[in-house]
């Protein structure tokens, strides 16, 4: 089950169900498989509960690094790169993702460097780098189309464009 029912496009950040986000983190409970720890940070990132979302994203790398594989570990640092970034730790969020994107590439995996690539754009529209922010969502873009994601994971990669582009032009014309 899906949980996101769109982004919204003025800060490209999930629009969710919390009643249904709320009852599935209660189904998950404190299980401690790598797959559970990771959902749970999500969940706990759309709901808004940044302390929790924050460690338990740091024990999902710890889990990662110690029981799974390169991409076990690489999703996992992505997440939590991506709730440094809702934090507001911007700087380190991109560091990371940047180090995450350039291991994925390397490895030819395009899902991995893609989801890294998008998140990075979301820290670089947030710090009004809309530029960057479009280069790094194109680049998503061409990484999902190649390794054949979904359509909903191409539409809100679109919409990020498109939500750059607009910024953009916002500021220069207000510039």
């Amino acid at each position: 089950m899906s949980y996101i029912r769109g982004y919204d496009a003025d800060t490209l950040r999930e629009i969710v169900d919390a009643r249904d986000c709320k009852q599935r983190l209660d189904e998950i409970g404190e299980q401690r498989s790598l797959p559970a720890l990771l959902e749970r940070v999500w969940l706990l990132k759309v709901l808004d509960r940044l302390d929790e979302a924050l460690v338990i994203s740091e024990q999902s790398v710890r889990v990662a690094r110690m029981a799974g594989t390169r991409k076990d570990l690489l999703r996992s640092r992505i997440l939590h790169a991506s709730v440094l970034h809702v934090r507001g730790a911007y700087a380190a969020a991109e560091q990371e993702l940047t180090m995450c994107a350039d291991e994925a590439e390397g490895q030819n995996w395009s899902g991995i460097a893609a989801f890294a690539y998008q998140h990075r754009g979301k820290v670089y529209f947030d710090t009004e780098e809309f530029d960057l922010a479009r280069t790094d969502f194109k680049r998503a873009l061409f990484l999902r189309q190649d390794a054949g994601a979904r359509d909903d994971q191409l539409e809100s990669t679109l919409l990020a464009i498109d939500a750059a582009d607009r910024r953009r032009m916002r500021t220069t014309v207000a510039g």
